[in-house]
């Protein structure tokens, strides 16, 4: 998309608030941008269907349900070529929560969640480790989170 040129100052005012809280109704929305309910409807699907939203996000508070561990690996792959693949794999680790091809020295950085150290273990050991095409993990704990949010990133001249 060349520089938001297919999106308005409504469209922006609508993401803008849907940063700030993703489950405002409709409704709301309309009311805070001086638009009819049907033209928030509109604007968004015509979103959707750009892919400027991808969906929306629930945010869990994962230690709150016993998943106590939450790591970064930093991973080494043989080739670079291989990240396809290994991303195809990886991709099927349930404890992987996002994923992100690198420049520098990973091939991959990867967040996962883990119940404790006993699990984290298991995950590295069992399932990262068997990936083809991983050479070798670098593993970073996280001991706490303190930031974890949308930032307005969308301004009327964005």
């Amino acid at each position: 998309m060349a520089k938001n040129l297919e999106i308005d100052n409504v469209d922006r005012k609508i993401l803008a608030l849907l940063a700030q809280d993703a489950t405002m109704p409709y409704t709301e929305i309309a009311k805070n941008v001086f638009v009819s309910d049907g033209t928030v409807h509109v604007r968004m699907r015509k979103m959707k269907q750009m892919g400027i939203i991808k969906g929306s996000q629930l945010i869990i508070d994962y230690a709150k349900l016993g998943w106590d561990i939450t790591a970064f690996l930093g991973v080494y792959l043989d080739k670079s070529s291989l990240y396809d693949d290994a991303a195809e794999q990886l991709r099927s680790i349930p404890e992987i929560v996002e994923m992100h091809y690198t420049t520098g020295i990973y091939s991959a950085f990867i967040k996962i969640r883990c119940r404790d150290t006993k699990h984290l273990r298991e995950v590295l050991h069992d399932k990262v480790q068997k990936v083809k095409g991983i050479q070798r993990t670098e593993t970073f704990i996280s001991l706490q989170e303190s930031l974890h949010e949308t930032k307005q990133l969308i301004t009327d001249d964005a």
